[in-house]
């Protein structure tokens, strides 16, 4: 697998602390605008307005015109200074990047996710996922993939409920896609009484999904992300995706830091999505198992501990996904043995340690019947 050069993989580590940074430090000091007055019932009001983002001009109460509400007005325009200079610093980190061969997204997607990222939807606990996660993941793990990574499909994961306590409570994510101005248009389902959980821009390829984790196998129908204003589209396994994600930046002519899978789970993930897809998706599976195949081989070489930490915490979820993974990495290239015989090893205790309590569990309530005959 071509490397990317040592320096780029340093200069990417620092682009990815420089953005936490950012993130940790938003407020709407960091956004540019500007200050305005107001008289309301015969006081002095000051307003912030700015037009920062895809959701528009929007205003942000200050405070009564006094010496504190002054004093952060000042301290603004003091971290706007600090906040400017970061970025260009940004700018710098990430023109470096494109000369030391990292790894871009296409613009239009890469302006869409900018913009959701604006709007607070990795904030409030999105993943991304798929072929772009696969791009950025690249560039975490220090190489260039040799798959196609030609896609305009922008697949986006989120729980049901999230599980942390975050400042900001919800995003617009339909409301975003509107405001970018570049003709997303929410796509019907299958049931015209149905949620869309999917927007697509007309007559292009473009096209935004919503899925979330399945609660069973006959859990399909759309679900209400309420903090996204969404619906999405259930998908199964997906929980063991979105159990262990990290911030990473995600490149183009600048950078946006994004929510992608850990990187072991997103290969086991998608062998196992290749042997459910159906006859007519035949070369998206294909597609899923080269992308699977070539970040296992760069895992067992650089982290294969994160293989065997991946395999373990599938143990966890029902038996049939154990045997579903362990027929789809008879499929991985033969330079690969190594590591399909450790990963199935690992799975193979799991669903030995399953079945055994299934049949000690069984024993016990053969015991009880008999007590009580």
């Amino acid at each position: 697998m071509p490397r990317l050069p040592p320096e780029t993989q340093t200069l990417f580590a620092e682009l990815a602390e420089r953005l936490r940074a950012l993130e940790a430090a938003r407020s709407f000091a960091s956004l540019a605008g500007t200050f305005a007055s107001k008289r309301v019932s015969g006081g002095e009001y000051w307003y912030f307005k700015t037009s920062a983002g895809p959701a528009g001009q929007r205003e942000y109460f200050v405070g009564p015109d006094g010496r504190e509400t002054r004093a952060v007005m000042r301290a603004h325009a003091a971290g706007r200074r600090e906040a400017d200079a970061v970025r260009a610093e940004v700018d710098r980190l990430c023109a470096m990047l494109r000369q030391g061969g990292a790894m871009l997204t296409d613009t239009p997607s890469a302006k869409v996710l900018s913009g959701l990222a604006s709007a607070g939807v990795f904030r409030l606990g999105a993943v991304l996922v798929g072929t772009h996660a696969y791009i950025v993941l690249g560039n975490v793990l220090g190489v260039r993939w040799k798959s196609s990574l030609r896609t305009q499909d922008i697949d986006l994961a989120a729980a049901r409920t999230l599980q942390v306590a975050v400042p900001q409570t919800e995003a617009d994510l339909p409301g975003t896609l509107e405001a970018l101005n570049m003709g997303f248009l929410p796509v019907p389902g299958l049931s015209p009484k149905s949620p869309q959980t999917s927007f697509k821009v007309r007559g292009q390829a473009l096209r935004v999904d919503l899925l979330t984790p399945a609660r069973g196998a006959r859990d399909g129908k759309p679900v209400l992300i309420p903090r996204l204003r969404a619906a999405a589209q259930p998908l199964e396994l997906l929980d063991f995706l979105l159990e262990a994600p990290i911030p990473a930046p995600l490149l183009n002519g600048g950078a946006t830091l994004v929510n992608v899978p850990d990187p072991a789970r997103f290969a086991l993930h998608k062998l196992i999505l290749a042997g459910r897809r159906p006859v007519a998706e035949q070369s998206k599976a294909g597609k899923d198992r080269q992308q699977a195949a070539e970040m296992i081989e760069v895992l067992h070489e650089d982290r294969r501990g994160d293989l065997v930490v991946a395999a373990r915490a599938l143990r966890k979820h029902p038996a049939v996904w154990h045997a579903r993974l362990k027929a789809q990495l008879e499929t991985l290239p033969e330079r690969l043995n190594e590591a399909r015989v450790r990963i199935r090893s690992h799975c193979a205790l799991g669903l030995k340690k399953l079945v055994e309590n299934r049949v000690r569990d069984n024993s016990r309530l053969c015991k009880k019947i008999i007590r009580n005959i």
